[in-house]
């Protein structure tokens, strides 16, 4: 009768707090520094992962069974090496079994330096971040065994984190650019391209976001988060559109703030996801706040205040808008049904909207895939 002999652990996630999770490695052998968070999505692990939003960030996936779909190039959110910190899976990577794979997820890990650990218990450590909030962790992949836990802590106690942090530079591009791939299947667009053309802010912006906007406009320009309001008008845009990105929306907003106050007043319609929401919030005198855990996930209810109705959205942030600190005039058009946390917002009078969630899913669903039309509605109507 054979024995069965525990493997020895060659997978940790150390804890600033001195929590110890010990797994198994996968994925590149090394370590890496990040905020610990967690992602309720059942589906698209791969455009989670590839999302810039996530830069400096370890993922943990609370659904169990990664790697199923394998991966393959319609599901990348952004054509630059990953920018996660690491991933954190329950059990091991399954392998691919789905007619859109071109490859193993473990090899693509490899290829992309990203740390990744299985074994450990997600629901435990989703449980933890939920009690305590954001917390700062080191990641590793050691074939030899995890050993020397107190250096380990020491990395994760001392990094920085993500609070004052500008991570838009880190993942924006560096030239301008025009982007004309569309949308896969098309499935959101009730109406057709129009002639106009949008100029992207990219704080870090999404592929998906991108393939949107293409179907729906003539031409789209995206250039890097620090161009300056002469450069973008010179551009001649029809409208403009602040994307989603990482990190401390009050630390981009050092430059973000001037450029986008200068465009609200140009009467150009202006459109925000995610980081571009906060931004946008900033630049109207409003404040923006760390979340206890952020909202991570494709099943998040939000309430439309405009006509009543509860969609199901994808999200993926750290920080919010404070509502109370929005001046006169700027309107709450979506909120939150988890927290009560905002989740959209319009000027009265001007052709400006944006919102916290993310409509183009990705991974997610369709229920506010109308945002972009009604951008498109604004731009052709000027």
């Amino acid at each position: 009768m054979s024995k069965w002999v525990p493997q020895k652990p060659t997978g940790a996630l150390v804890l600033a707090d001195g929590r110890v999770f010990k797994g198994f490695g996968c994925g590149f052998v090394g370590s890496s520094v990040g905020e610990v968070c967690f992602n309720t999505a059942m589906t698209g692990y791969q455009e989670i992962m590839t999302d810039p939003s996530y830069a400096s960030q370890i993922i943990t996936f609370t659904f169990p069974h990664i790697g199923n779909v394998g991966v393959n190039s319609q599901d990348i959110e952004s054509h630059q090496s990953l920018k996660i910190s690491g991933a954190i899976f329950s059990s091991s990577i399954t392998s691919p079994s789905n007619w859109r794979s071109e490859g193993d997820l473990n090899n693509w890990l490899i290829e992309n330096k990203t740390t990744a650990i299985y074994g450990i218990d997600t629901r435990e450590l989703t449980s933890h971040i939920r009690k305590n909030g954001f917390i700062n962790g080191i990641i590793i992949n050691n074939p030899d065994g995890i050993s020397n836990k107190e250096s380990y802590l020491k990395e994760a106690s001392i990094w920085k984190g993500i609070n004052g942090q500008d991570l838009a530079k880190t993942v924006s591009t560096k030239n301008i650019y025009n982007w004309e791939e569309k949308e896969i299947e098309n499935l959101s667009n009730t109406s057709r391209q129009i002639n106009k053309h949008v100029v992207v802010i990219d704080y870090g912006v999404k592929s998906n976001i991108l393939r949107c906007l293409a179907s729906r406009f003539d031409k789209v320009t995206v250039v890097p988060c620090e161009t300056n309001e002469k450069s973008i008008l010179e551009l001649n845009p029809d409208g403009i559109f602040l994307s989603n990105g990482p990190g401390d929306p009050l630390a981009t907003g050092q430059y973000a703030i001037q450029i986008v106050k200068s465009l609200i007043s140009k009467n150009i319609p202006i459109f925000g996801i995610c980081l571009g929401h906060q931004i946008l919030a900033l630049a109207l005198g409003g404040k923006t706040f760390k979340m206890h855990q952020g909202h991570h996930g494709a099943n998040h209810p939000v309430k439309n205040l405009r006509d009543g109705k509860v969609e199901i959205t994808s999200m993926n942030h750290g920080f919010a808008v404070k509502l109370d600190s929005l001046p006169f005039g700027v309107i709450e058009t979506h909120k939150s049904l988890f927290d009560q946390s905002n989740s959209g917002l319009m000027i009265e009078g001007k052709p400006i909207f944006s919102i916290q969630h993310h409509p183009e899913a990705s991974p997610g669903p369709y229920d506010s895939f109308y945002l972009f039309d009604k951008f498109q509605n604004l731009v052709g109507s000027q």
